[in-house]
């Protein structure tokens, strides 16, 4: 079981940096709390190599840690778990 406390107050806003050689086709954040993938913050849009992107990560319950999935045209995933998007301004993918 994991818990986390409520933090309401924070800032849970992060600029995605995509500094790999391929674009970013999509992009999920889902607290700690569920065991699915919300949807795609990205959407119709793509970051590409080089690019930044400011998301809002705060999906109204509280949480502060996050998973992170990110999807490459090239085909990689990358899964980056328990990322806390109350403490951090950026988070950066890179090679």
């Amino acid at each position: 079981v994991v818990t986390a406390a409520p933090s309401q107050a924070e800032d849970r806003r992060v600029r995605i940096i995509n500094e790999t050689n391929w674009t970013m086709v999509e992009f999920y954040a889902s607290n700690v709390g569920t065991n699915d993938w919300e949807e795609d913050i990205l959407g119709y849009d793509v970051l590409g190599s080089g690019e930044s992107v400011m998301v809002d990560i705060d999906d109204g319950t509280g949480y502060c840690l996050y998973d992170f999935r990110a999807v490459f045209a090239d085909g990689d995933v990358l899964v980056r778990e328990r990322i806390d998007v109350c403490e951090i301004s950026s988070y950066r993918y890179h090679e």
